[in-house]
């Protein structure tokens, strides 16, 4: 009886080139814990990831960011970050703020109710992470680190040259 694919990685057979199986080994680790995080947010605080990726950019930056610098944090279009903004405006956690150096403009920063908020889940989602990540040693994920960031290096060195 065949095996039925559960997800992208047990399509992989043997004679499949290194690269791919490392790539969807990758992306069904990543879609694993991913899927937790979203699943654990929502059951927990009854918030989205984009919204707890919203907030944790604006919390590294107490002074608030642009609606474009968000986007690009985010790597998302900036209709996602004005549809999140603007929910997170109507709950008190984030607020608008005038640019003083560009009337056009504003800033996003976290309002004092959505700092405590965001200090509450950040604290919960780091130690899922922890927890997910509990296989391996603190070496084991220096090293990790330090392949996953050279690699990440070459594919941001590719991008631009398939045109």
């Amino acid at each position: 009886m065949p095996r039925t694919a559960t997800d992208v990685e047990t399509r992989i057979v043997s004679d499949d080139h290194a690269a791919i199986r490392l790539w969807l080994r990758m992306l069904a680790t990543n879609r694993l814990i991913e899927t937790r995080m979203r699943r654990l947010l929502q059951e927990r605080y009854q918030t989205t990831l984009p919204r707890f990726d919203l907030m944790a950019q604006l919390e590294r930056v107490p002074g608030g960011l642009k609606m474009g610098e968000l986007s690009k944090r985010m790597m998302v279009t900036g209709g996602n970050v004005t549809g999140i903004t603007d929910l997170l405006e109507q709950e008190g956690l984030v607020e608008r703020v005038d640019d003083p150096g560009d009337r056009r403009a504003w800033f996003v920063k976290l309002t004092p109710a959505g700092r405590r908020a965001f200090i509450g889940m950040a604290r919960e989602h780091e130690r899922w992470i922890a927890e997910a990540f509990g296989a391996l040693g603190t070496r084991e994920m220096s090293v990790m680190v330090g392949f996953l960031g050279r690699l990440k290096t070459r594919a941001r060195s590719l991008e631009g040259r398939d045109t």
